[in-house]
């Protein structure tokens, strides 16, 4: 995130204009993440991956510029 100068309003941005374009599951632990392609504020084209934690809250694992 602070690689590609990305804050906080960029990837809530991206979550809520964007869509789910991979969902993966872990074989072992079964927990599932989700790819989530969007845009930043500034209009570029991002990912979020992210996942439902164990208290159902979303947990942000990394994101990226494409």
């Amino acid at each position: 995130m602070e690689a590609d100068g990305l804050v906080l309003f960029d990837i809530e941005h991206c979550i809520l204009t964007g869509e789910v374009v991979e969902r993966q599951k872990d074989p072992q632990t079964l927990e599932r993440k989700y790819l989530i392609e969007g845009e930043t504020l500034a209009g570029e084209k991002a990912v979020v991956v992210a996942k439902i934690g164990p208290t159902g809250k979303l947990a942000i694992m990394t994101t990226y510029l494409l």
